[in-house]
């Protein structure tokens, strides 16, 4: 598999309608390892549930969504925070080796698990050559 089956976008994609202007939005970090059937894509989303995540492949880019809620319940006043609370915004370029209707993605205690299997390589067929015979 080549270098380039995955390849993360110059730019961030844009953040769905539900994501509020006013939140912090961040590139979440990222690793990606080979496999004999693929890759795999992890990523540290710490905060977002399933619930509030949304992955999506579309035109060979996939882009994750992750929103997170403040922990501070509405009716409690902030007295003082250090850990920043925000979204999370992160695509990548598929190449055409990435089986689509394959793709899987688990999440467990905020690591995001995306499994790229390859397409499988089509088996050498042999080609009947016919003649014309008069």
């Amino acid at each position: 598999m080549s270098n380039e089956i995955v390849r993360a976008t110059e730019s961030a994609p844009l953040p769905p309608p539900e994501f509020s202007v006013d939140q912090v939005v961040f590139t979440p970090p990222i690793d990606i390892f080979e496999t004999a059937e693929g890759l795999v894509l992890q990523a540290d989303l710490p905060g977002v549930s399933s619930e509030s995540l949304e992955l999506q492949v579309q035109d060979n880019k996939l882009s994750l969504f992750g929103k997170v809620a403040l922990p501070v319940p509405p009716e409690a006043r902030l007295i003082h925070q250090e850990y920043q609370i925000g979204h999370f915004l992160r695509s990548f370029i598929l190449s055409d080796e990435v089986d689509h209707e394959r793709i899987s993605a688990k999440l467990n205690q905020g690591v995001l698990e995306v499994v790229l299997p390859r397409l499988p390589k089509p088996e050498p067929r042999r080609i009947q050559i016919q003649t014309d015979s008069k």
